[in-house]
């Protein structure tokens, strides 16, 4: 058992939690919580570190525990673990994960694909909630360019409840390029955007397309706006101006689905 938060391994797994650069370099991140750890796949998970308590937790479900056993785990202290941990009411479980990557081809393969492109999110519960409804809603993958949040970061992975794994992204140094590539493919690009017209049955998301949403507080930059086949809104009551932009990219993608197999 770990009993210091001295030990080599914990102070490893504080910088990468704190540190995106660290954690991009080892090509890693971490997740907290017995929901994620079910959810990793058994070959991704390259350390496991879990209190008495939560080993208890684990034994009381057999699959739970031939998978621990499988990837092999260290016990350490509550106090230690604390000094892990990011969250305030932590479940006592931290697995050291291997990054996934996709190529191009992985992400842009296949017809009429579905993207969301964002640009400049700032807040992890946003970039997280759009993942978990982006594998929810079918959407091909999520590109993220434009200064956007690590989507690796502890808050980010927590609100993706699992979809991390599974949905497919691109990184997108020069996003403009990016979405050339796109339109060169025959996929259509739509601009969530004040200024845009409300979405009804002019717009056809059943054909490859891309939905861009921007900034919180700023929206999309006008250079990139401007890249889009189209700017659409969202019909909305009342003095309400904009949607949060998860939930905003959650309508567009529901949207989407609801067109393709409506």
């Amino acid at each position: 058992m770990i009993t210091s938060g001295a030990n080599a391994k914990v102070k490893q797994a504080v910088q990468w939690r704190d540190k995106a650069r660290e954690r991009r370099d080892a090509g890693i991140f971490l997740t907290e919580g017995f929901k994620l750890f079910q959810e990793a796949p058994g070959e991704t998970v390259r350390e496991v570190y879990l209190t008495p308590e939560a080993l208890e937790k684990v034994k009381g479900d057999s699959g739970l525990y031939r998978k621990l056993q499988d990837v092999g785990y260290e016990t350490v202290t509550q106090e230690v673990f604390r000094k892990m941990s990011d969250t305030g009411t932590p479940q006592g479980i931290l697995c050291v994960v291997t990054r996934p990557s996709y190529s191009w081809e992985q992400l842009s393969g296949g017809g009429d694909p579905l993207f969301v492109v964002l640009e400049s999110i700032q807040d992890p519960g946003n970039l997280g909630t759009i993942f978990r409804t982006a594998e929810g809603a079918g959407v091909s993958g999520v590109i993220l360019g434009g200064e956007t949040v690590d989507l690796f970061s502890p808050k980010a992975v927590r609100a993706t409840m699992g979809s991390v794994f599974r949905v497919p992204f691109w990184e997108a140094e020069d996003l403009p390029r990016t979405l050339g590539a796109l339109k060169e493919q025959g996929v259509r690009v739509y601009a969530a955007h004040l200024s845009g017209k409300e979405y009804d049955k002019s717009f056809d998301f059943r054909t490859g397309t891309a939905f861009l949403i921007g900034n919180e507080g700023n929206g999309l930059r006008r250079e990139t706006a401007a890249q889009a086949d189209g700017l659409l809104r969202i019909p909305m009551e009342g003095k309400v101006e904009s949607l949060n932009a998860a939930v905003a990219a959650s309508i567009l993608m529901y949207e989407a689905h609801r067109q393709r197999h409506g």
